[in-house]
C-alpha cells in the first residue's frame, strides 16, 4: 500500500509527494505539526497542513532569507530571528563572524524540539554559544526591545494562525522602531503566482516605513508555485549591494552566491507590476 501526503496550496491545486513513513504528529497549543519522511524530498517538517522546510532543498530557503540581509550591512553584530523553530536561519545567520548575538524568538517550543530530534542538520546551530533560543511571542518581542538589532528575519509560516500578525502593518513599525540607525529587516512574502495580493499589500506597507524598499526572488521548489518572494526594508542601506565583498565571498553556501545576490533583485516584468501596483507607480 502507498502512502501520500498532499498540500493543498489553493482550492484548486496542490503537490503531493508519496511518504515513506510518519515520524512524528501532534497538536500542539498553537497549531498542528507533523514530521513525514518522504521518497523525494528526505524528511518534511509541515505546519497545519503546509511544507515548512525538507532535507533536500532547505538550504535554498534558509540561504536566501539569511544572507541576503546580513551581507547587504556591513557590520551586523546583533541578528533577531522570528519564527524559524527548525533552526535553518539561525544556521545560515552564524556564518556571519561579525555575529555576536543571534536571538531565535519562536512561539511554538515543541516546534524546536521535534526539529532538533528529526532535523538535526537544519536544527544545529541552535546550540552555538552565541544563539540565544527563546520560546516567546515573536511580536510582543521586537515591541520590547527599541533600537537593539541590526538585522531582523521574519521566518514564518504562511499568513494563517498564529503568523497572521506576521504580516500586518502595525509589526513592521515595530520592526523599525527595534532596528539600529542602520538596520534592515527581511520577511519571506510567500509566492508572486498565488498571493500577488498579499506581496503587494506587504509591500506598500513597508515601503511607507522604510526609505529602502527591495523585493528579490529564490526558487524554491516544495513552496507554493516553486518561486517565492522575499520583502527587504532597510533604514540606509541597500539590500541589492553587499557591504563586506570579502564576507559574501567567504560564505559556505549552495545557493547563495555575490553574485546571485545582484541577480536575484532583477525581477520579471509580472513581479515588477506587483511592486508598482504597491507604491503607484506606473511600468
Amino acid at each position: 500500500m502507498e502512502l501520500w501526503y498532499t498540500e493543498k496550496q489553493t482550492k484548486h491545486y496542490g503537490i503531493t509527494a508519496q511518504i515513506r513513513e510518519t515520524l512524528h504528529t501532534e497538536t500542539t497549543d498553537f497549531q498542528d505539526m507533523a514530521m513525514l519522511d518522504t521518497y523525494e524530498w528526505g524528511r518534511m517538517l509541515v505546519l497545519d497542513g503546509c511544507v515548512m522546510t525538507t532535507d533536500r532543498d532547505e538550504f535554498v530557503y534558509h540561504e536566501m532569507i539569511a544572507h541576503v540581509a546580513l551581507s547587504a550591512h556591513p557590520n551586523p553584530e546583533r541578528v533577531l530571528v522570528v519564527g524559524g523553530g527548525d533552526g535553518g536561519v539561525v544556521r545560515e545567520v552564524i556564518k556571519h563572524g561579525t555575529v555576536k548575538r543571534a536571538v531565535l524568538a519562536e512561539i511554538d517550543g515543541r516546534v524546536i524540539d521535534v526539529s532538533r530530534k528529526y532535523l538535526p542538520q537544519i536544527a544545529a546551530g541552535l546550540d552555538d554559544p552565541r544563539v540565544d533560543v527563546q520560546v516567546i511571542d515573536g511580536i510582543a518581542h521586537v515591541k520590547d526591545n527599541p533600537e537593539t538589532y541590526d538585522v531582523i528575519i521574519v521566518d514564518s509560516t504562511d499568513p494563517v494562525g498564529p503568523a497572521v500578525g506576521l504580516f500586518a502593518r502595525d509589526f513592521y513599525e515595530s520592526i523599525r522602531r527595534a532596528l539600529r540607525p542602520d538596520g534592515l529587516f527581511v520577511a519571506q512574502t510567500e509566492s508572486p503566482f498565488l498571493t500577488g495580493d498579499l506581496i503587494s499589500r506587504v509591500y506598500g506597507d513597508i515601503a511607507s516605513i522604510f526609505p529602502l524598499t527591495r523585493l528579490y526572488l529564490a526558487s524554491i521548489p516544495t513552496y507554493p508555485s516553486g518561486l517565492w518572494s522575499f520583502t527587504v526594508g532597510s533604514k540606509r542601506h541597500d539590500p541589492a549591494r553587499i557591504a563586506d565583498a570579502q564576507r559574501a565571498a567567504g560564505l559556505v553556501t549552495r545557493y547563495y552566491t555575490p553574485e546571485l545576490h545582484a541577480a536575484a533583485f532583477s525581477l520579471p516584468r509580472f513581479v515588477q507590476e506587483l511592486v508598482d501596483t504597491a507604491t503607484g507607480r506606473q511600468g
